[in-house]
Parts: C-alpha cells; sequence; structure tokens
C-alpha cells in the first residue's frame, strides 16, 4: 500500500449550486499527464472551444501569479499547442473510461 497522496482540485461553485457532469480531468503523475475524460459533445468541433477556453483560462493563472502577462502566457501557450500538433511528445492510445 502507499501512502501517495492525490491533491484534487475543488468543484467549481457554480456546478456545486447548478450541478452538472464532470468532463475532463488532467493530472501529472511522475512528471506526464494523465487524463480522464468524457465525450460529451455530439461535435467535436465543441472540443475546440474548450480547449481555447482552458487556455485562456491558464494564461489569465499565469498572469496572476507570475510575471507574465495575459498576452504572453497565452502566445507561449499556443506555442506549446503548435509545436505538440507539429510533432506530438506521446501519440498513445486513448480508451474510454467511466
Amino acid at each position: 500500500m502507499t501512502d501517495k497522496k492525490f491533491e484534487a482540485l475543488n468543484i467549481p461553485p457554480d456546478a456545486l449550486e447548478k450541478g452538472g457532469v464532470e468532463i475532463l480531468r488532467a493530472s501529472v503523475v511522475d512528471g506526464a499527464v494523465s487524463i480522464a475524460l468524457r465525450r460529451a459533445f455530439d461535435d467535436p468541433f465543441t472540443w475546440g472551444v474548450l480547449l481555447v477556453d482552458l487556455a485562456r483560462h491558464a494564461a489569465r493563472v499565469y498572469a496572476m501569479e507570475t510575471d507574465l502577462s495575459e498576452e504572453e502566457a497565452l502566445a507561449e501557450i499556443v506555442s506549446g499547442i503548435h509545436a505538440e500538433l507539429d510533432n506530438p511528445s506521446d501519440p498513445s492510445s486513448s480508451q474510454a473510461i467511466n
């Protein structure tokens, strides 16, 4: 048995108040990203919108917690997206879990 602890984020306040369905959980495990997700949308286009929304939220957090501006952080995130699309660092397979 291990004594390693998982540090989960809090549920967003509006989801606690109104309910909802979790569609994405991402964790860093031994330096790699581990993801659980649910398809959730009829159209894959909506995932593109969600990913951009996530990028903007991440850029805002960087702007609050570092010396980067939101615009600089978003530019770096977009650069990372392009680099990963051009040359995937982990082209592993996915499976639906849930």
